[in-house]
């Protein structure tokens, strides 16, 4: 299957389209000013050493000293990257942990010792190199780490490691035999191991080419950020994660994509040097878009996110689909509409519910909606009809880079599916709740807003004994009493014995109001 990827930049956002047979399948985006931290790695300042809470103050040039606990320091890495000290200043030594070098000199090495306390791992002044493990939140400054680590598409590199593991989440009967396996695809030509792997999730299926690959990009990788290290000052980030386009090129490109176009000339060329350096194969895909339409405008990208906020999916027959995202799950209902072109009622409903598979499937990939799923498809009487309709929807799921289970019809006819969390649906990313109604949906009628007000007003009139009530409310909550609820209110006046006067607030919600005592 043919696959286009289409890049709209922008100074503030990066959008990232996956065109495939000429509907988007997947959209992605990236915020300038909400990216993250996490994954970068700095040659960092000791500043502060604090032995009381056995951590330390690291300035990586960010407005706030960054924090590191003893637990995240590795000691062998802390001596390696220790600012030289002035002549005669002895340098903290730990004999408990210090071995004899390896060519029996006198010169000695520090090992990592969970015990050995931090002052005497580390001192003010000196440089050391870290890795983001927490953004900073408010007037916390970023949470760090010296044990590296570096995510490829396929595998996690742990450049101070020799450890070969697998995910956890990969079935235990598979393990083993994919740790001996990247065991021999990552040994080197001398045979040792030269840093450790993890092999992610998504690799259980992969390659020996593929894995060779990443490993190649990791190693390389790690090898830049380490030259860094010696020519740059403290406070310098020596390691960016990943930005959206370069991700793309690591994650989505594959023998499939046929181009990878790009609207902005100078992004293309940044791009196109990082892809030389690092995944050469991909460079004759990119292409400097230049047309006067907006990319997106091409296979029109904008109109499509715009349905993926909406709660209900069109279909072509007529059909219709209703998507629900909860906290827990995601429902999808499938209904008939107004198509009703086949012969008899078996084959209208069984027709919808075969478009309905395919529109599902793909709107579970361009809403990234993860966890449990539900889909009630409309009843079938025939079981050649229903085995024929799972067909179809696995068929489509197979499409998805994500991870996919899917179960039978359950005795309710309904089918239970999960789809692997990645990041934030694309509602999450790009809307919040309801200003109006707080996320639930729904509003409160003008009349029940009414009778609230009353309700309220006969409360206050029992604890308080103002000169006069008013009532400031929405517009359409003032016209209803002063029209269809006005013989209510003139009631409650009489009974409480008070005037009640009436104020329209045009930037209330339906919901909202203020009672004032004069």
């Amino acid at each position: 299957m043919s696959q286009d990827i289409l890049i709209n930049w922008a100074p503030q956002e990066t959008r990232v389209a996956v065109v495939e047979q000429g509907a988007v399948q997947e959209v992605h985006l990236e915020r300038t000013l909400e990216r993250g931290l996490v994954g970068n790695i700095y040659l960092g300042k000791v500043s502060r050493v604090l032995p009381g809470m056995q951590s330390a103050f690291i300035d990586i040039g960010l407005d706030r000293a960054a924090f590191l606990h003893v637990a995240d320091l590795m000691p062998n890495i802390a001596a390696k990257h220790a600012a030289p000290r002035e002549r005669g200043q002895a340098a903290p030594t730990n004999e408990a942990s210090a071995q004899p070098a390896p060519n029996g000199g006198n010169a000695r090495v520090l090992t990592p010792d969970p015990v050995l306390p931090i002052e005497r791992q580390i001192f003010e002044g000196q440089a050391l190199m870290v890795q983001v493990l927490k953004d900073p939140i408010g007037t916390k400054g970023a949470r760090l780490t010296a044990q590296m680590s570096i995510a490829g598409r396929l595998l996690v590199f742990l450049p101070q490691d020799n450890h070969i593991g697998v995910s956890q989440k990969i079935p235990p009967a598979q393990r083993e035999a994919l740790r001996q396996r990247l065991v021999r695809l990552t040994a080197t030509s001398d045979g040792s191991a030269a840093g450790g792997f993890i092999l992610r999730t998504n690799a259980e299926d992969a390659t020996d080419e593929e894995l060779i690959e990443d490993t190649a990009y990791l190693r390389k990788t790690w090898l830049r950020i380490k030259e860094a290290s010696t020519r740059q000052p403290p406070a310098t980030l020596l390691h960016e994660d990943l930005n959206l386009m370069q991700r793309v090129l690591r994650d989505l490109v594959s023998a499939q994509t046929q181009s990878i176009r790009i609207d902005s000339r100078e992004q293309h060329g940044l791009l196109k040097a990082f892809a030389a350096e690092f995944m050469p194969d991909t460079v004759g895909k990119l292409q400097h878009y230049s047309g006067e339409r907006p990319i997106f405008d091409l296979f029109n990208i904008d109109e499509d996110i715009v349905r993926a906020l909406s709660r209900r999916v069109d279909l072509k027959s007529g059909g219709y689909l209703v998507i629900d995202q909860t906290e827990a799950l995601t429902t999808v209902d499938v209904n008939t509409g107004g198509f009703v072109g086949a012969r008899n009622f078996d084959d209208t409903v069984f027709r919808t519910n075969l478009e309905a598979a395919q529109t599902i499937a793909r709107q579970l990939r361009l809403r990234n909606l993860g966890g449990i799923v539900i889909v009630d498809f409309i009843d079938m009487v025939r079981e050649d009809h229903r085995e024929a309709v799972l067909t179809e929807f696995r068929k489509q799921l197979a499409r998805d880079r994500v991870k996919t289970m899917i179960g039978g019809f359950s005795q309710l006819g309904l089918v239970e599916m999960t789809r692997k969390r990645t990041r934030e649906s694309l509602a999450q990313m790009l809307s919040e709740p309801c200003a109006a109604c707080s996320g639930k949906g729904v509003v409160k009628t003008a009349r029940s807003v009414c009778y609230d007000i009353l309700r309220e007003i006969l409360r206050e009139a029992r604890a308080f004994n103002p000169r006069e009530f008013r009532v400031v409310a929405a517009p359409q909550v003032v016209e209803l009493f002063l029209d269809e609820e006005s013989q209510h209110l003139a009631g409650l006046s009489d009974f409480i014995g008070k005037p009640i006067s009436l104020q329209a607030e045009g930037s209330m919600t339906q919901e909202q109001y203020d009672i004032v005592l004069l």
